[in-house]
């Protein structure tokens, strides 16, 4: 066995969700649930078949998102995983609960907007994902000012009341 480390290329703005599911139906499923969520969404999907042809299978509405998709999931090429990209402006927090219940979705590694490595073996039959690295360590423990920052910036970008 051999373990690779992939790194996720995107844009520094641009959030993705990384995750497995147990089948090809995903693809239609996940699109569905997207933009019946969120009105205009933009996003690209890629989804790497564990069986049968074992083909990349792809779905989007933005070609940048989805081009951006398919090269991720071919560097990776672990069955079952997927990872969808969604466009500038677009956040998982918006869509990570139906994600999740999508009934073939068994796990999701991230979601994100930060630099990640995705930590792959790879075995004679294939790819597994065993984790990813999502940004960087802590550098310390937030204080009472750190607290205030944090509670003012959600109020300040409408996550909090």
């Amino acid at each position: 066995m051999e373990i690779k480390v992939v790194e996720i290329e995107k844009p520094e703005l641009i959030n993705f969700i990384l995750g497995q599911s147990h089948f090809i139906k995903t693809v239609e499923d996940i699109h569905e649930i997207l933009v019946s969520s969120v009105p205009g969404i933009k996003f690209g999907l890629a989804f790497c078949e564990a069986s049968g042809k074992c083909l990349v299978r792809t779905s989007g509405n933005d070609d940048v998102m989805l081009a951006l998709a398919t090269k991720n999931a071919l560097a990776i090429g672990a069955g079952h995983s997927f990872i969808l990209f969604l466009g500038e402006g677009f956040y998982p927090i918006n869509i990570l609960s139906a994600v999740k219940n999508v009934p073939e979705v068994a796990h999701i590694f991230c979601a994100t907007a930060n630099p990640t490595q995705v930590l792959v073996a790879e075995t004679k039959q294939g790819r597994g994902i065993l984790g990813v690295i999502d940004g960087s360590s802590p550098l310390g423990v937030e204080d009472a000012a750190e607290k205030d920052w944090r509670k003012n910036f959600l109020r300040m970008i409408g996550y909090k009341f």
